[in-house]
């Protein structure tokens, strides 16, 4: 059985539910060791390594502050002492607190935002480039909202915003290393996060794609995607698996 990311260790924020997670099993099922970064919520991540593991991978699970330099660095450092090197990097993680009123937004929401958002990924960006090398992979959760906006998540929509701008300034300056670097922006999916921040209810994963927010597990295979030597050609670039929404980018 031939699979697409064998022999890969992979680091992958916000891996403990939602996209990231389903990231993390599809990457595993593929042949490839998973390091997780996550803020909080053990038990969740506890659960993800232990079905890696049975997998008959490696995984190991990273608890901290994206926004702290020093904690990417030592978690940086921790991956590679065990993995022996890091080629894949998925910079997921994220939050948002929605308010549809600038007026009404706390200063602490919009600093945390973008602290988790981008400045997290810059800074474990930075800790993790020194180990790549010709053929890895960064790959950047992005949204639609880069493109579209949102009228309830300003902040949340330009650290998204900022993200595209990251990933195309990085793959040029990566171009020359051979490190590939991407993003993935979903339209609605149904996750832990959303259905916390909306109420959103169960997806009904009977209707069509097209009627209905996507799941994890169908985000998911973007990123397989452009982790894997079929993409050999992409670099800063943006796919949009959104169901259908026309954005320019």
């Amino acid at each position: 059985m031939n699979v697409l990311l064998q022999g890969k260790s992979v680091l992958i924020t916000g891996a403990n539910s939602g996209i990231g997670k389903a990231v993390a099993l599809l990457f595993a099922k593929e042949g490839a060791d998973i390091a997780i970064v996550y803020h909080n919520d053990d038990d969740d991540a506890r659960k993800v390594q232990k079905e890696i593991v049975a997998m008959g991978r490696k995984a190991i699970i990273f608890s901290g502050n994206l926004a702290d330099s020093e904690f990417c660095e030592h978690t940086v450092l921790n991956v590679v002492k065990e993995f022996g090197t890091i080629d894949i990097l998925i910079n997921n993680a994220g939050t948002q607190f929605p308010c549809d009123n600038i007026e009404n937004m706390e200063e602490d929401n919009i600093r945390l935002t973008f602290d988790s958002n981008i400045i997290g990924m810059i800074l474990l960006t930075k800790a993790v480039f020194p180990y790549l090398k010709k053929g890895s992979s960064i790959i950047n959760t992005t949204s639609a909202v880069a493109y579209q906006g949102h009228e309830e998540l300003i902040d949340y929509a330009a650290t998204k915003g900022a993200i595209v701008s990251f990933t195309r300034s990085l793959a040029l300056q990566s171009k020359p290393k051979g490190i590939r670097v991407n993003a993935v922006a979903p339209g609605p999916v149904a996750t832990p996060l959303t259905e916390k921040t909306f109420g959103e209810e169960e997806e009904d994963l009977s209707k069509p794609p097209f009627e209905r927010n996507a799941s994890t597990e169908e985000i998911a295979t973007s990123f397989l995607f452009l982790a894997s030597d079929a993409a050999a050609q992409m670099t800063g670039q943006v796919l949009h698996p959104n169901g259908g929404i026309i954005v320019n980018g």
